[in-house]
């Protein structure tokens, strides 16, 4: 962890190596602050927030209830916001959300517990919101407020154009913020497009606040946030203004912030060659200059005279730079046979290798890494791809509803006793309410069509039936957004397939910003199935390669191995993707991403060679990106 503010930075900082170390320091703030009050005989108010980011302190608070003594009877808590109109009932409910995750699993007194309520009728809403004001005034403010970090800039439902001057009030929701709980709902269209949110003026109130933030994701608004200046565009930056607030991040979400990303602008470097790449990455692109016309003048001009000092002349510098960035190019992702593999960036031994790719859904192996399988495949490799989750909760029930017809109309032909289990379906889908968890038998139906889906994309690819695995990992199949934790037999399917197969390269998915969150855990379920074969004699041999998706692509700084991608080939592997019919035309979770992936891949991909053109390197089609994880360097 770190803790500093430095000439960029506006708030106090606490940034930890990963979501959860960052979470279990905001638990214990909340833990000895309620300790502190019941010591002197005084109540505790907290502001409570919902969302992801706060889970895993809700999490700890409850561990710290039952195994420490951690009593919450003198606590009253305020919770920032809810949707309206929204039944305290339903599933998204944020009432629902408190009770689950710390309010029926600790001692607090329930009357203590005010949440805005999503059922107040709009001739009662100012009224209402007046009185939730007035609540807090009356036991005497709020002492901490906790908040998460919304990607339009958001605190509680605070949207751009929110001013500081602002109290609890109903709002209208931004599209951004919309998209980001499509998932929850089942589709955009089903998101309320109204809620009740304590205002940025009540929340400077507070006394102490607490914000964190998590994930690549944020890392834009957290740049915006911390480093520029305070707007109603960007409501969390009157957090700025308050005398006691605390930002609390992981790494990834501090990745943008001067410190991190241009580090030469705020202090002396230790100049690695990686640093040193970025650095004069960096330059070109402030420049825009390709890497071999950068001058001294470029380097001093720009913050850069302590490396040309050191390592200098630029000429030199620009050289090697450009010759990094050449030898991360490579047709041959798997090796190139008898060929000088010192300047490449895969080995040429053995020829002919085993390829475990992991794919998180069952697309996410050709959006993002589509033309690098089809040549593997065509460089006579043998590759495997096994597909984490069934993706069933990203089909439309509009999907599920054609083909449940189609079999039951072919039940009805050839096997009565079936027809009951479609017509059940059938019915559920007609029925449905909003929020309503999808049944098992509709579940099934939909993580059928994927399979399906990817099989037919798989063999499009030139895959056979044989080496494509599904291994419908247990933390997603809950029929909800909220999944379980990652459990043992997740990694253990994992590892199963990794030492069934043995393979000299695997390729997962290090796509960090998916919004939804699976990206991550099926990263996690991998590496933890790698770090527990480690020693495993065919894992000397075996190379670790994460690719990105549809969120987001490596900065080039960042890319070890890029696999230029031709006009045809890039055809192909649109092809590949149109085979996932149901994600086609508008998948139901696209996140704040209009464009189709299809579309986001062959930009992304362009874009990529682009970038190394810019640079002065060869000019491709496209290009699709790697980074090896070198677990083998690990303890």
């Amino acid at each position: 962890m770190s803790e500093n503010i430095t000439t960029f930075e506006k708030l106090r900082l606490k940034i930890f190596d990963s979501a959860r170390q960052g979470a279990l320091s905001v638990a214990e703030t909340v833990a000895q602050l309620i300790r502190d009050n019941d010591q002197k005989g005084k109540k505790t108010v907290l502001g409570l927030a919902t969302g992801s980011s706060p889970r895993v302190v809700y999490e700890e608070l409850v561990r710290m209830h039952r195994e420490e003594g951690l009593s919450f009877g003198n606590v009253i808590t305020f919770n920032l916001d809810e949707y309206f109109p929204m039944n305290p009932e339903a599933i998204q409910s944020y009432v629902r959300y408190m009770k689950e995750n710390l309010f029926d699993h600790i001692d607090i007194p329930e009357e203590n517990t005010f949440i805005p309520d999503g059922t107040t009728s709009l001739d009662q809403m100012q009224e209402y919101c007046s009185g939730y004001e007035k609540s807090i005034e009356e036991l005497g403010g709020i002492d901490l407020q906790i908040l998460g970090l919304g990607r339009t800039g958001h605190i509680g439902f605070n949207e751009p154009g929110s001013t500081d001057r602002t109290v609890t009030r109903l709002v209208t929701l931004d599209r951004i913020t919309r998209s980001d709980a499509a998932e929850a709902f089942g589709g955009e269209q089903n998101v309320p497009r109204r809620a009740i949110t304590m205002g940025v003026g009540t929340i400077l109130k507070a006394r102490k606040i607490v914000l964190m933030a998590w994930g690549n994701n944020k890392a834009p608004t957290v740049k915006q946030m911390l480093e520029g200046p305070v707007t109603d565009v960007l409501p969390a930056s009157y957090l700025q203004s308050h005398p006691n607030a605390t930002v609390v991040l992981d790494k990834d979400a501090a990745e943008r912030l001067t410190r991190f990303n241009e580090p030469w602008l705020v202090q002396s470097c230790t100049w690695d060659d990686n640093l040193v790449k970025k650095a004069i990455i960096w330059l070109s692109g402030q420049v825009g200059k390709p890497i071999l016309k950068l001058v001294e003048q470029d380097y001093i001009e720009h913050g850069l005279s302590e490396l040309l000092t050191e390592q200098g002349p630029a000429y030199l510098i620009n050289i090697r730079v450009f010759n990094m960035l050449q030898h991360t190019i490579t047709g041959w992702p798997g090796g190139k046979p008898n060929a000088d593999d010192s300047q490449r960036p895969e080995r040429k031994d053995p020829p002919a290798k085993r390829v475990l790719i992991f794919s998180p859904h069952p697309d996410d192996d050709v959006i993002s890494m589509g033309a690098t399988l089809m040549r593997l495949v065509e460089q006579g490799h043998e590759v495997h791809v096994a597909y984490q989750v069934s993706g069933n909760i990203a089909v439309a029930d509009e999907d599920a509803l054609r083909y449940a017809e189609f079999l039951k109309d072919v039940s009805r032909e050839h096997d009565t006793e079936t027809v009951t289990d479609f017509q059940k379906i059938l019915e559920f889908i007609k029925d449905r309410t909003e929020g309503d968890i999808d049944i098992p038998e509709l579940r099934m139906i939909k993580g059928l069509i994927r399979r399906g889906e990817a099989k037919s994309a798989a063999r499009y690819c030139g895959l056979k039936p044989e080496k494509v695995y599904f291994l419908d990992l247990p933390f997603y199949e809950t029929g909800r957004v909220i999944k379980k934790p990652l459990g043992e037999d997740d990694i253990e399917r994992v590892s199963r397939i990794i030492e069934e197969i043995k393979p000299h390269q695997i390729y997962a998915a290090g796509d960090l910003a998916d919004p939804h969150g699976t990206h991550r855990v099926c990263l996690e379920s991998v590496m933890q199935a790698v770090m527990k074969l480690k020693d495993k004699p065919f894992m000397k041999d075996c190379w670790v390669w994460l690719y990105r998706g549809a969120w987001l692509e490596w900065e080039v700084y960042e890319i070890e191995m890029a696999v230029p991608v031709s006009p045809e080939e890039l055809l192909r592997k649109r092809l590949a993707i149109f085979k996932h019919q149901s994600q086609k035309d508008g998948a139901v979770f696209p996140g704040t991403d209009e464009r189709e992936f299809w579309q986001r891949a062959e930009q992304r991909n362009q874009e990529t060679a682009a970038r190394y053109d810019e640079l002065g390197l060869a000019e491709y089609e496209a290009m699709e990106a790697f980074v090896r994880w070198k677990f083998q360097e690990l303890e």
